[in-house]
């Protein structure tokens, strides 16, 4: 009996992971960090529902850190399998790994230096450098439609899959265990690319499998029609209108990939003169080393506007690497597009830069690119009026804009197509990677084109199916992690707006008695709770 569990990116994007277990051989397809709410990050502290060194092997579809930022823990706790991935997914993490794992070490130092001025016991980093060294040391290089083969009689081929480089969607195939002796074919997605798209081929697979795991990020939303051409356009009227209001913008970016492609296109631009010269930085010395690496695979990108010898190289651009160069950039109060890390603005530098130019009206902070639930990119898109960044409010002043097609996910429409082409689907349909109103929409949808709505499944978090013949049976939840209703928005996302609006109501209500009145009622609260 085949068994497929899933371990993450189930009713949210975040922290992918799938078991498959053929009753022979068991693997995993990705192991990604989990991020969002602060609930949900405290999953990455969790054991593994599952037993590490019971893994033959691993499989990557894509090196972003929601697929892959939990591999140095699972080397850590026993897994001693090779992990494959393509050769551009590899280059790629030798510098995202051992870059998380800095992370990890930093944090847990900085907390530890907080927990030893309250007497409470040190915390050990999820994973050390160590732990990241030991998981580049097992990668093996798959190339694109070329079969693989782990252990005997279990074959893997890869697809481009179109969403950053070195993307793959993740073909299976192997003979089951028992009598029947039948050959099963599955095909995991990974994360698809939009069919426009800088760098990238549309994605690509073969059809007739007897299960499909598809990400459903947008699977409620499409994007406007838009070219390449078009989209620069819509850059280009974003930094112009925001350069006029005469401060910096602000453009919390994805290292990996986005980054790329927004100085791609702020090249072009600059190189135009479409835009004014303004100074470009991006600060992320994890996104200046990625560049790199798409510097080196330049012969293989598609659709890029200048000879791939100038690609990055435009003489206004500032690739910042050092923590000094980084708070300089904090003393420019005008004409600076500074692009950093996080892409949903929940850690790294982009805090600094954001917390001196929020509360400036003349500057600009844009979005390019999905903000899950619960992250302080998701907070300011929402049009909330106060913020908290590192533990300090910011009342929102500057102009606050959006751009839908940098997205490096299919949208609804063509993740609809993608499924179609793949079909006909014998056993079922799998939807993963999305929040529930995404899948529920996409799978509505994927009804009014033919398909048998109880054939496409939503799989829950920790939930596992048996892969029997006709539609898979659930085995249930093995003892559930996180609540559904946790994945959003958790209880510190009701803290922070409850102090927020608490603040505001204090500091506007200029009469003292209400002031006390309002504190009475919560200590009243408390003491009854």
């Amino acid at each position: 009996m085949t068994t497929l569990s899933f371990y993450g990116a189930a009713g949210t994007v975040t922290g992918s992971c799938s078991m498959l277990d053929t009753g022979k051989t068991a693997c995993l397809i990705d192991c990604g960090l989990f991020q969002g709410n602060k609930t949900v990050r405290a999953l990455n502290t969790q054991p593994f529902p599952f037993r590490p060194q019971d893994a033959a092997f691993l499989l990557l579809t894509h090196a972003h850190t929601d697929h892959t930022g939990l591999v140095p823990k699972l080397m850590a706790q026993g897994f001693d399998g090779p992990i494959y991935a393509t050769r551009a997914t590899i280059d790629l993490m030798e510098f995202m790994l051992l870059d998380s794992a800095r992370i990890q070490e930093s944090d847990t130092e900085r907390t530890n230096r907080w927990r030893q001025r309250r007497g409470k016991e040190p915390l050990t980093p999820l994973y050390t450098q160590e732990d990241a060294k030991a998981a580049l040391k097992r990668m093996v290089p798959v190339g694109y439609e070329e079969w693989v083969e782990p252990v005997p009689g279990f074959h893997v081929r890869y697809w481009n899959a179109g969403h950053i480089l070195g993307s793959a969607s993740i073909e299976v195939k192997f003979t089951e265990e028992g009598d029947s002796g039948n050959t099963m074919r599955l095909l995991f997605s990974g994360d698809l690319g939009p069919d426009e798209k800088v760098f990238h081929p549309e994605p690509d697979a073969e059809q007739g499998f007897d299960y499909i795991i598809c990400e459903s990020t947008y699977g409620d939303r499409d994007r406007a029609d838009y070219t390449l051409e078009g989209r620069r356009e819509a850059l280009r009227a974003e930094l112009v209108a925001g350069l006029e209001r005469g401060g910096n913008i602000v453009i919390p970016s994805f290292a990996v990939e986005r980054s790329q492609e927004l100085l791609h296109d702020i090249g072009a631009l600059l190189a135009e003169g479409a835009i004014p010269k303004a100074t470009v930085f991006l600060d992320s010395p994890l996104a200046s080393k990625v560049t790199e690496v798409f510097v080196k695979h330049a012969d293989h990108l598609e659709d890029v506007a200048m000879p791939t010898g100038q690609l990055f190289r435009d003489p206004n651009f500032r690739i910042t690497q050092s923590v000094d160069d980084s708070k300089a950039i904090n003393r420019i109060k005008s004409g600076a597009i500074i692009i950093s890390a996080s892409g949903m603005a929940d850690a790294g530098r982009v805090l600094h830069h954001l917390k001196n130019n929020i509360w400036r009206r003349e500057c600009t902070v844009l979005f390019i690119g999905y903000q899950a639930p619960g992250t302080l990119g998701s907070i300011i898109r929402s049009g909330k009026s106060d913020v908290r960044i590192h533990g300090k409010e910011f009342r929102v002043e500057a102009t606050i804009r959006g751009i839908g097609n940098y997205s490096a996910h299919a949208d609804q429409g063509e993740l609809l197509d993608w499924i179609m082409e793949r079909a006909p689907v014998a056993g079922g349909l799998f939807l993963n990677h999305g929040d529930d109103d995404a899948r529920a929409e996409l799978r509505r949808l994927l009804g009014e084109r033919g398909m048998d709505v109880e054939t496409i499944l939503m799989p829950q978090f920790d939930e596992s199916f048996d892969l029997t013949a006709g539609t898979p049976t659930s085995k249930g939840r093995a003892a559930p992690r996180i609540a559904p209703e946790d994945l959003a928005a958790d209880w510190y996302n009701d803290f922070t707006a409850f102090t927020l609006a608490l603040g505001n109501a204090m500091e506007d209500d200029a009469n003292a008695g209400k002031r006390r009145a309002i504190l009475a009622a919560l200590n009243d609260t408390l003491a009854k709770s």
